[in-house]
């Protein structure tokens, strides 16, 4: 992984009361384990209270943010522009939100004070799309987006280094170990 910004140093700029986080990596990564135990764990834990998950993927389904299903992997192919009109008022209210998703680079940069990208080692990321009964295709797509860094190119294009964190999530240790990291940055951000 990369050097990181130290959180002490960097403290961005932003309208909300809480900072916006976006979660992203390739499917498999260990996005949506990661983003629920933050928001159980930032009040309980670490006294960051006020925050709020959405899993995006979700939000697109039920709340129809798509114009196209893709029958090839089972997907909606969501509407960049359906789905940053649904969520801008929740983006520029209080703050507070856990977004979700594996894509990134549509996005507002001043929605996010931060930006966590989880990136996991090849055989691992297939084990788990094997065990959710992706088929092959979809497993080789995911495989080669993390193998060639496809989010991690499009999170250095689209957003400051200094509010990005590269984290590693490749065993139950890492999740535990980022989960202190992204709430030391949260802890330096709100005592701006």
């Amino acid at each position: 992984m990369e050097d990181q910004p130290n959180p002490e140093v960097y403290k961005p700029e932003y309208a909300t009361e809480l900072p916006n986080i976006l979660v992203t990596g390739t499917p498999g990564v260990g996005k949506t384990s990661l983003c629920t135990l933050l928001e159980s764990q930032l009040p309980d834990d670490y006294d960051l209270n006020g925050f709020q998950y959405i899993k995006l993927t979700d939000l697109i389904k039920n709340e129809k943010l798509y114009k196209n299903w893709n029958e090839a992997f089972d997907v909606p192919e969501f509407d960049e522009d359906m789905v940053c009109d649904y969520l801008e008022p929740l983006m520029s209210g209080k703050g507070g939100i856990i977004l979700e998703f594996h894509s990134c680079d549509f996005f507002p940069e001043r929605w996010f004070q931060m930006i966590v990208l989880l990136r996991c080692n090849n055989t691992e990321l297939y084990d788990r799309l094997k065990e959710r009964g992706y088929k092959e295709e979809k497993i080789t797509e995911n495989i080669e987006c993390e193998i060639f860094g496809e989010l991690a190119e499009e999170v250095k294009s689209s957003y400051k280094p200094e509010i990005t964190l590269e984290l590693s999530s490749e065993k139950v240790d890492d999740m535990e170990e980022n989960i202190v990291k992204i709430a030391e940055r949260m802890r330096a951000i709100l005592r701006k």
